[in-house]
């Protein structure tokens, strides 16, 4: 407790420094760390987004195509670790099941699917016309 109390005085002390800002990025790469090592979903997802970056380049995307499928593809992994979030401080608070925790849980995991279904979607308005000319 005492490493989470030190970066929470040292971050949010009043006075601005650039290595504090910087200590801020060491936390988020962290974060990005333990995504990338135990989370299968956040594996699900990087797997389709090389798939659609390598579609993409495949299919020349224009530089709006591109923007919006960055957008999509943010939004989806920034979900995944909200969601992973959310989960493990219900962990924490509530480490017993219960059923306000997995409803905690759930409405998270939904959040995520509609990210999801939402870049999906964008997927298919810029690719299904690609495709379709293609064939």
């Amino acid at each position: 407790m005492e490493a989470a109390d030190s970066k929470k005085s040292d971050l949010s002390s009043g006075s601005f420094s650039f290595r504090k800002r910087a200590r801020s990025f060491v936390y988020a790469w962290r974060g990005i760390r333990f995504m990338l090592k135990t989370q299968h979903n956040f594996w699900i997802h990087l797997t389709v987004t090389f798939l659609v970056v390598v579609a993409g380049i495949l299919l020349n995307l224009s530089l709006l195509e591109w923007l919006f499928i960055i957008l999509a593809i943010g939004l989806v992994l920034a979900a995944e670790t909200f969601n992973t979030a959310v989960e493990q401080l219900t962990d924490i608070v509530h480490p017993e099941w219960g059923e306000k925790a997995a409803k905690i849980k759930d409405l998270a995991a939904g959040a995520v699917l509609i990210c999801a279904l939402t870049a999906a979607l964008i997927g298919v308005f810029i690719f299904a016309p690609k495709i379709w000319a293609w064939l």
